[in-house]
């Protein structure tokens, strides 16, 4: 039989797969009246392709959704567990990017992993989040922002953290990268869309 720890991990885990699963992107739009956002631009539902419709409001509901969820997937067990916490934050952006509603073809979940910083180690969150803002700016490509940004996230647990957050920041990272492997092959034939840019 499980021990309390282990029970206490594995209602983390679902809870926070199933919170983080929730499509805010493809719901807001939907209710917007505006169509399939999968069917819009890159074809994601996160934030960034949300504001390719050109409805900048629903795109920053859906970053501050998408952000949430993953911040609260964490808070609601951190203080029980801490490392429930982890499991829970890390669990909402596996959500994220397989949702079983979706048939798991889901987004790439930095808003999510940016929320979950926040809640688990602002400091560390707040660090990823200047970072991106910093990329973008400069360089005005989300997805090169968002490698920066999550690559940068173990080293910034390193120094002003600890070993576990490390360890979770550095997976999410590795995931960030292969889930914009695509973006990363744009990015060096000088084709992935820039910031605000909507379909051809």
């Amino acid at each position: 039989m499980a021990t309390e720890p282990q029970l206490i991990h594995l209602i983390a885990f679902l809870s926070g797969y199933l919170l983080g699963s929730i499509p805010f992107g493809l719901v807001l739009t939907r209710l917007a009246r505006m169509g399939d956002i999968r069917e819009i631009g890159s074809g994601n539902i996160g934030a960034t392709n949300v504001l390719r419709t050109g409805n900048k409001p629903l795109a920053l509901a859906t970053l501050l959704l998408d952000s949430g969820k993953g911040a609260v997937a964490a808070l609601i067990l951190l203080n029980l567990d801490p490392l429930a916490g982890l499991i829970a934050g890390g669990a909402a952006i596996l959500g994220h990017n397989f949702p079983i509603w979706l048939k798991f073809k889901g987004g790439k979940g930095v808003a999510t992993t940016l929320g979950m910083l926040i809640a688990v180690a602002w400091q560390v969150g707040l660090g990823a989040c200047v970072t991106w803002l910093f990329t973008a700016i400069v360089f005005r490509y989300s997805s090169l922002a968002a490698l920066v940004a999550l690559s940068a996230s173990p080293f910034y647990a390193w120094w002003l953290i600890g070993p576990e957050v490390t360890v979770l920041a550095a997976l999410l990272a590795i995931l960030s990268i292969i889930r914009h492997h695509e973006n990363v092959t744009r990015l060096l034939k000088g084709e992935e869309s820039k910031i605000g840019g909507k379909k051809d």
